[in-house]
């Protein structure tokens, strides 16, 4: 009896441990907008129940598979960095085989899901993760590494029309771009704790590179253009006061997370990163849900 309470106390702690490593509550930041982008393209009607279904596995098992990979990637770095020292592998809760394995049953997963989709969403499963598991290379070689997670976020949106009509067109291109920005911003925010840290590992991120200040300023631009794209989605997507007051809401959201942060006080960026940015996502995407229910 002890040792079963001992087999199902490790089992939870692992479970937990991987639930910390592949930072699922981050799911909130590109599954608002994948639902967004299913329900404009099976407009005037809804996707199919199996669509919702492989769609969600999909997106679970795309972000495990990077989110484990970038863990092990970054397992030295991460080591060295007294922030994510205590991460679960460089802390040793978790060993490599077992993030390896993590990363390899979720990858098949995605596969399987893309399968179950259409035929484009599995020629473009292989690539989109190639995007996804070369990100976490991206800080070593170029400081558009930014600009690569928002890429590996902004697929999301795409991968989902593509589900519901087996083709490409415009708008979610545009809802990718606004997503890839919006997200490069957040994460240039989120990227100015480390900047002395990168600056001297010899790793490439905007703050490391321009400093704190200048850094901050391309994380506005950034932000300005996606808050742009996000408005052209909705005039393309049907327009009407709901979906316009779900990119109104993530325009004052971007504003608030900038007056958060300055390059001398970092206190809020923990709230920035994840409560205005994960509150944007939601919103517009109740927003969406609402406009459609109401057309």
């Amino acid at each position: 009896m002890a040792g079963l309470k001992t087999t199902c106390s490790r089992v939870v702690s692992d479970l937990h441990e991987t639930g910390e490593m592949i930072a699922f509550k981050h799911t909130v930041f590109a599954l608002p907008f994948a639902v967004v982008s299913l329900i404009t393209a099976a407009s005037p009607g809804w996707p199919e129940p199996r669509v919702w279904l492989w769609v969600g596995v999909a997106m679970v098992a795309a972000r495990t598979a990077a989110m484990a990979f970038n863990r092990l990637a970054d397992h030295a770095i991460d080591s060295e960095n007294p922030r994510t020292a205590d991460r679960a592998l460089p802390a040793g809760r978790l060993s490599r085989q077992f993030a390896w394995a993590i990363t390899g049953l979720a990858a098949a997963i995605f596969l399987l899901a893309a399968a179950q989709l259409n035929r484009l969403c599995l020629v473009l499963a292989p690539p989109t993760l190639a995007v996804l598991l070369g990100y976490s290379y991206a800080k070593r070689f170029t400081t558009g590494s930014h600009l690569w997670l928002g890429l590996a976020l902004g697929i999301a949106p795409v991968g989902a029309w593509i589900a519901v009509t087996g083709s490409l067109t415009w708008p979610p291109v545009v809802l990718a771009a606004a997503v890839c920005l919006w997200v490069a911003g957040f994460d240039v925010i989120y990227s100015l704790q480390d900047d002395t840290f990168d600056r001297e590992h010899g790793l490439r991120s905007l703050p490391a590179r321009f400093g704190r200040g200048r850094a901050l300023h391309l994380a506005r631009l950034f932000h300005v253009l996606a808050f742009v794209g996000f408005a052209v989605f909705a005039v393309a997507a049907g327009g009407g006061f709901l979906r316009l007051a779900g990119v109104a809401a993530a325009g004052l959201l971007l504003a608030v997370q900038h007056r958060m942060v300055s390059p001398d006080d970092l206190g809020s960026v923990d709230a920035a990163f994840f409560t205005a940015n994960g509150m944007l996502a939601v919103l517009m995407c109740v927003l969406f849900l609402f406009a459609k229910i109401s057309s």
